[in-house]
């Protein structure tokens, strides 16, 4: 009878243990290279208040609390984890989705950490948190590498998670050379995986596409690794190329660590 029990004891720490792996395992895989985190930045041309195809609201997208330096994630982002929803990418010229293709010197020495990319998400001084002179953008104007995405940009993210700024307002380009404007209203952070990228058909003549995308929770990511889409096609001018329609496939995307 003791040798029953002694079986039944061990079968059981047995079923215990190799429950505990699997969930090792699939903590893991969830920590794993496939799923880091594409920093991009995405303004008003995307999501804002009333934008189609959703309709947010002011509260939805944090409106009545937008400020320099918000970091906190969109709210109907943390409230629809796992939904899957379509977002317009604005017009060539006026685009909704940027790049940040690389980390200036100047955010990384700002701190608090030694990482820009974490400083900018933190905010550092500077970087949306008041420095010593009581600027909260000095550090945000004319930033190189700040890359628009038209058609085929938005095509090579298909498949990829990505943990965006949201901006209350536009993000001002210039070009040639390439150099950006993060200065303005944040709407806070938010986190998807991008589905689908397609032709939008039902906008204007210069229409960028439609990009499905299934909502993750940015305060469950955040701590995930952070890479730069450093190779997004770079275009020549506020009007060229004029990249509408995605390709059937597109090259590869080179990401490299977000330091």
């Amino acid at each position: 009878m003791k040798s029953k029990r002694l079986s039944v004891y061990i079968l059981l720490i047995f079923t215990i243990i190799g429950s505990c792996m699997s969930e090792l395992n699939e903590d893991e895989l969830d920590k794993g290279e496939d799923d880091e985190l594409v920093l991009l930045l995405i303004d008003e041309d995307s999501i804002d208040n009333g934008d189609e195809p959703n309709g947010f609201s002011d509260i939805d997208v944090n409106d009545q609390i937008a400020r320099v330096g918000l970091r906190e994630q969109l709210s109907f982002f943390k409230n629809n984890k796992g939904k899957t929803i379509d977002l317009y990418t604005g017009q060539v010229g006026d685009e909704g989705w940027f790049a940040l293709t690389a980390i200036p010197n100047t955010w990384i020495n700002a701190g608090p950490t030694e990482n820009g990319t974490e400083n900018f998400l933190a905010p550092g001084p500077g970087l949306g948190a008041p420095n010593i002179d009581e600027d909260r953008e000095v550090l945000l104007d004319e930033i190189s590498g700040v890359t628009p995405l038209r058609a085929t940009g938005l095509k090579m993210l298909e498949g990829k998670k990505v943990l965006a700024v949201v901006f209350d307002s536009d993000i001002s380009i210039n070009y040639s050379p390439l150099k950006g404007s993060l200065k303005g209203d944040n709407l806070g952070l938010v986190a998807f995986e991008v589905l689908e990228v397609r032709k939008r058909d039902n906008g204007s003549s210069s229409s960028l596409p439609i990009v499905s995308i299934r909502i993750l929770d940015s305060d469950e990511v955040l701590g995930w690794k952070k890479v730069l889409f450093s190779n997004p096609p770079v275009p020549q001018t506020s009007s060229e190329p004029f990249d509408i329609t995605p390709p059937a496939s597109a090259i590869g995307p080179v990401f490299v660590d977000a330091k």
